[in-house]
């Protein structure tokens, strides 16, 4: 009778043990307890400055159709831009024409004005010591799940994109990552552009060096081995790809006007993009104005940064140099170019 109890009672501690087990296993058991992540006190993270006047110190306005221009107003017919992806800037209006060079005009009716879409966001400057928990941003507003691989729910709270989350955990599944963001806060990988700074490349032989992360299309800038400050990017879509590869900027301008493409199919002009960076052939890392649409892959090639996180990184290599400009040929910072993932159109 003992021997048939003690057997009831080990199977049943067995089975317990396994039920334990199995719960821990469980997607709502993985991760940092709520004590432990509200324990957690994030380091400062220190923004640029945005000024007002940066973003707008020059009005934009998109065209949508072909374009004639004349080198007056009511005057000449000098030539004809082709539809396609054409951004201008204004900087003179009379009656009813804009001039968006010197001696060149064009019908303002063929305008449309585009400085509302120039971007706010800015990136972050590192602490010193390295994080003990990465950092991200939101690329979509959303609700996290309760659990890796859960549905959004309302009572967790809207997330708004490009607000920064810390990451204290991941789980996969299906393939995919998720990422816990505070107590029973869960978002996936795709949600979120992650910063993850990586070791110096032994290819990369400058003090001063940019990692691009096609991957996550974040930008760090590198000083020494150190991190300094990170960013969200735009990079080139698969069909105009921003190769891999160790680069040097060779080549900076303020403001440059740069075309491309075949009329009727990806033609773009996009005049006086601010603060150029060249340094793979005709790629740059450069200001945009014309879209927000940083965290995803987007541009013909370049490296599209919000302006006022190119201005900083434009003035950070310029110093080294004893002009504004490029007046000549240069050999600049290393831009290390990379994928830390696999790319899913």
């Amino acid at each position: 009778m003992k021997r048939t109890t003690l057997s009831a009672f080990l199977i049943f501690l067995l089975i317990s043990a396994a039920a334990v087990s199995a719960q821990e296993d469980t997607p709502s058991a993985l991760g940092l307890s709520a004590d432990q992540i509200l324990a957690y006190v994030e380091p400062q993270f220190d923004t640029l400055f945005v000024d007002s006047d940066l973003l707008n110190d020059r009005s934009y306005y998109q065209i949508a159709n072909d374009l004639p221009i004349y080198d007056a107003p009511n005057g000449n017919l000098v030539t004809t831009w082709p539809a396609g992806f054409n951004f201008v800037t204004v900087h003179d209006s009379v009656e009813g024409w804009s001039m968006i060079t010197p001696g060149r005009w064009v019908q303002s009716s063929a305008l449309t004005s585009s400085n509302s879409i120039v971007s706010r966001f800015t990136g972050i400057f590192l602490p010193e010591q390295p994080l003990e928990y990465p950092v991200a941003w939101m690329l979509i507003n959303a609700y996290p799940a309760s659990a890796p691989g859960g549905s959004p729910l309302e009572s967790n709270g809207l997330l708004y994109r490009y607000t920064r989350v810390t990451i204290f955990a991941a789980v996969e599944i299906d393939g995919w990552r998720w990422y816990q963001i505070g107590p029973d806060k869960w978002v996936h990988q795709t949600s979120v552009a992650k910063v993850d700074p990586i070791r110096r490349p032994k290819s990369v032989d400058t003090k001063k060096w940019v990692a691009i992360d096609l991957y996550e299309q974040v930008l760090t800038v590198y000083y020494g081995d150190r991190a300094i400050f990170a960013t969200l990017i735009a990079t080139g879509l698969p069909r105009w790809p921003t190769y891999e590869g160790t680069f040097n900027i060779y080549y900076r301008q303020t403001r440059d006007d740069m075309t491309w493409g075949t009329p009727g199919d990806d033609f773009y002009m996009l005049e006086e993009v601010p603060w150029t960076m060249y340094f793979d052939q005709g790629r740059a890392l450069h200001g945009a104005y014309w879209h927000d649409g940083f965290g995803y892959r987007r541009s013909h090639g370049c490296v599209n940064m919000s302006i006022t996180d190119a201005y900083w990184l434009y003035h950070w290599v310029a110093e080294d140099f004893d002009t504004l400009n490029s007046p000549d040929r240069e050999v600049g910072p290393n831009v290390y170019v990379y994928s830390s993932g696999v790319y899913v159109e």
